[in-house]
């Protein structure tokens, strides 16, 4: 059965019923307001899933589309997207993503007519982004911003990419665009060249699934519609494009497609935007799309990522850890896990665990992590006795393992990432490996440990209630 959004939500509520709270008061979302009770939440360290059941669009009118925000600020719903238990939120969660990574699903192509997207057609004057909902997140964000997954396709070899990429509504039928050098830009690049729009059609909404495939760490020229297939576990299933017909297909089960031009040689204002990283992107000149078509289902949801927040972070870090995981394992093969943390945005930091038998892995491993992601600027390396998803275990291990002066390797003029705010250059960053691990060729203290048998036959509740246990403060 293909999957969709509605059939994740009904799930959401049935599996994780606490995990999604309906909000049946009205918002206006372009004041801030859903970005304003998403912050109240996240200072009482309360991440639910968000539905708006009557937020204004940006005519200030009732819009027809519900909104749903927060869908991935919790690993535990990122599993059950996945088909996982939530309790897999964990090891298990970013294996799962790797064994998955490793394979392609062509997509499979349905008629306009089976297409749920097709259900309702605006060409013309008739698509107006003002019918919808649209978030204006942070204090010096110009305007409204849709934040899912504009889709290119590659102009000489047919693969389509899929990524998350910020589109400042301008107007009705105009948004500004930021590409940093990556895929999508690469793609443009070629179109740009020969004074050629380029095509690209806007997801916005679809099963949790789709998203966490999109942001998959494959090479360029890889298909990202057979890369999301094989993470959903089915066939994405595909339909023409109102604008460009079977030259350029859309997934058919989408909530809505927002279908444009890239327009060549054309930049225009674009940010300030509140990032991933927490901070402002710049105002820079960036290209424009003139918007085409707008098709989507009778009862779309409009989807929105909470940009700089968890909802953001946990998204990106997952496909990370199950690609470095893949590429690390066929040059090291003792390694054990791969965590991006909340505290690196799940995209700068990278704790990676190994079995380690012969000392020099620990670097091998961190620069093929370099290697496979440009985010990336730090690297931990820890033994296989360190749980990498517990920061406080990683933390001890760098304190009680490492000696600055051999430990630490630092790397300078590598490619960054243009969002991050540290950087003195546009594109040029430093990157620093540190290794965290017992030596194997020389002595070492032994890490203490209450005896196993110990543990095994003394029983917490045999000493102390239930009833006093659950009263116990968690730190």
């Amino acid at each position: 059965m293909e999957k969709n959004l509605h059939d994740f939500i009904s799930q959401l509520e049935d599996r994780l019923p606490h995990d999604l709270v309906r909000v049946k008061r009205a918002v206006t979302p372009a004041q801030f307001e859903v970005t304003a009770l998403l912050q109240h939440l996240e200072n009482m360290k309360r991440f639910p899933a968000i539905l708006f059941e009557k937020p204004l669009n940006l005519k200030d009118e009732p819009s027809q589309f519900p909104l749903l925000s927060n869908v991935f600020a919790t690993r535990r719903r990122c599993a059950l997207s996945l088909g996982m238990s939530p309790e897999d939120a964990g090891l298990a969660l970013s294996l799962e993503y790797a064994g998955r990574e490793e394979k392609l699903i062509s997509p499979v192509t349905v008629s306009t007519k089976e297409a749920p997207i097709k259900e309702v057609v605006k060409r013309g004057e008739d698509a107006d982004l003002y019918e919808f909902p649209i978030v204006r997140h942070h204090a010096m964000d110009p305007a409204p911003y849709i934040d899912m997954t504009p889709v290119m396709k590659d102009p000489e070899q047919g693969f389509y990419n899929v990524a998350f990429l910020r589109n400042m509504v301008k107007g009705p039928r105009r948004l500004g665009i930021h590409m940093s050098p990556r895929h999508n830009w690469q793609i443009h690049r070629k179109n740009e060249e020969k004074k050629r729009p380029t095509p690209v059609a806007i997801v916005v909404g679809h099963h949790p699934a789709f998203y966490l495939g999109a942001l998959n760490v494959s090479p360029f020229g890889v298909d990202d519609y057979a890369r999301i297939g094989a993470i959903m576990g089915e066939p994405l299933r595909l339909t023409a494009s109102e604008t460009w017909g079977e030259d350029f297909m859309v997934p058919a089960d989408a909530e809505i497609v927002i279908e444009g031009h890239v327009l060549p040689n054309v930049k225009e204002v674009e940010a300030p935007f509140g990032e991933f990283t927490g901070y402002y992107g710049p105002q820079r000149l960036r290209p424009v799309i003139e918007v085409t078509a707008i098709t989507h289902r009778r009862n779309a949801v409009f989807q929105h990522i909470f940009v700089g927040h968890r909802d953001n972070w946990v998204l990106g870090g997952i496909p990370k850890e199950g690609s470095l995981f893949n590429l690390i394992r066929g040059i090291v093969p003792t390694v054990k896990a791969v965590h991006f943390p909340i505290s690196g945005c799940c995209r700068f930091n990278c704790y990676v665990s190994v079995d380690k038998k012969i000392d020099g892995e620990t670097r091998q491993a961190a620069l093929a992590a370099l290697a496979g992601c440009d985010f990336v600027k730090h690297v931990v390396v820890v033994d296989a006795d360190i749980d990498v998803y517990n920061e406080e275990q990683v933390m001890w291990a760098m304190a009680t393992r490492v000696q600055a002066d051999q430990d630490v390797d630092i790397i300078k003029n590598a490619k960054g990432n243009t969002l991050d705010p540290s950087q003195t250059d546009d594109i040029m960053t430093a990157k620093m490996i540190i290794d965290a691990t017992r030596p194997v060729q020389r002595p070492f203290a032994a890490r203490v440990e209450v005896p196993k048998e110990a543990l095994n036959k003394t029983r917490l509740e045999d000493f102390i209630s239930p009833q006093v246990l659950d009263r116990l403060p968690k730190a």
